[in-house]
């Protein structure tokens, strides 16, 4: 059953304090956002997760009983979709970490631009290359990160087969170059392993509410299964490795047109475009700025703990109020509209970080507001078509 959003004193104070920290931010609310606190405020997940208190920096930072310090010690990286959204940055850490890295992509849902400004490092090499197809060999690697899977409802949906390749052919393809070669494996699995959860918040012990031959089970599943495999490939084989559910990321590099939650609505609100709001927008979502993603990707591969760990921001925002937030940050007119609800999405997503907090040091530092901002600034400086 579904809890009905501030029904009671708690949930209306809460209400209330987010109504208070948009006037802070000298956001404009509108319309229902601004008179029905419930519509507008969701739920803030952080009350429950209660995350540790922030460190210095992404890796070294403060857990409930002092600091935890997670030490870089890789030379030699591959990186499977690695000019991806996720991917490009990824890449451009370890390169800025002093690592040698070996980027692979097929390009099917990235481009070369995105890693356009690192092919200039010696130390960095692209392959175009399908990691789902063939495996792919090297000597002397010590890090194998596997990002590579259509990742957004639009391309998963547009390539159904090859996503569910890229989370089977693609990770058992990786876990070998990992086993042959020693090194430690990663696993960027997704938030979408819990389905439409009955859990909340979504704790890494859930084993998800999924359906299995719904729309979107093509990446569900496929994430599910490549979970599984290199559980498999650790306690069988040996593989050395590292699972990480990554929640909603969002931030420049995206697309306008992946589908994705927040590239659509600053591309739509930058042209003057009704926001399209999916049903009644009430369904809740987590983002996480994509430099915070990055550092706690990172930080998982570098840290000691072996079972699957959620990195996102816990901070649940409705869908609703995430176009309102967009809406005001880009001081566009554009309405909000409304389209059908869509099959099987998730009504509430919000991670527990608690173990990222206590076993990796790690926690978002950018909030919404400032993200937003750097998102938006970075379309609005890109050519409409881009």
């Amino acid at each position: 059953m579904v809890r009905p959003a501030f029904r009671t004193r708690q949930h209306l104070v809460r209400g209330a304090v987010r109504v208070s920290l948009w006037r802070q931010w000298g956001l404009k609310l509108s319309g229902s956002a601004a008179s029905v606190p419930s519509a507008a405020t969701g739920h803030v997940c952080r009350d429950v997760c209660r995350p540790a208190r922030r460190g210095n920096s992404g890796e070294r930072s403060g857990g409930t009983r002092g600091v935890v310090a997670v030490t870089w010690a890789f030379e030699r990286a591959v990186v499977t979709g690695g000019a991806g959204f996720l991917g490009a940055p990824v890449c451009a850490e370890l390169l800025r970490r002093g690592a040698v890295v070996h980027c692979l992509d097929n390009f099917s849902s990235s481009g070369v631009e995105n890693v356009r400004e690192l092919r200039s490092d010696p130390r960095f090499e692209l392959v175009e290359h399908d990691i789902a197809r063939e495996p792919w060999h090297a000597e002397d690697v010590d890090l194998v990160l596997h990002l590579a899977s259509p990742a957004s409802p639009v391309d998963y949906l547009r390539m159904p087969v090859e996503t569910m390749q890229a989370g089977s052919h693609g990770t058992a393809h990786a876990l070998d170059l990992a086993e042959r070669t020693g090194a430690r494996f990663l696993l960027a699995s997704t938030s979408e392993v819990y389905g439409d959860p009955l859990q909340h918040p979504q704790r890494e012990d859930y084993w998800g509410n999924v359906n299995p031959v719904g729309p979107r089970a093509v990446y569900d599943e496929a994430k599910r299964y490549a979970e599984a495999l290199t559980s498999c490939y650790r306690a069988h084989r040996e593989v050395d490795t590292r699972i990480v559910r990554l929640f909603n990321s969002y931030g420049p590099g995206m697309r306008t047109t992946d589908g994705r939650l927040v590239s659509t609505f600053v591309s739509q609100a930058l042209a003057g475009d009704p926001i399209t709001v999916n049903g009644g927008g009430n369904q809740t979502r987590s983002l996480c700025y994509v430099d915070d993603t990055v550092r706690g990707l990172l930080a998982a591969a570098a840290g000691d703990h072996t079972e699957p760990v959620n990195i996102g921001r816990p901070e649940e925002m409705t869908v609703l109020e995430i176009a309102e937030l967009v809406r005001s940050l880009t001081g566009t007119s554009s309405p909000i509209s409304h389209s059908a609800a869509v099959a099987d999405e998730p009504s509430r997503r919000c991670p527990d970080i608690s173990i990222a907090t206590q076993r990796l040091g790690w926690r978002p530092q950018i909030d919404v507001v400032e993200g937003l901002r750097r998102t938006i600034d970075w379309f609005a400086a890109r050519p409409a078509a881009a």
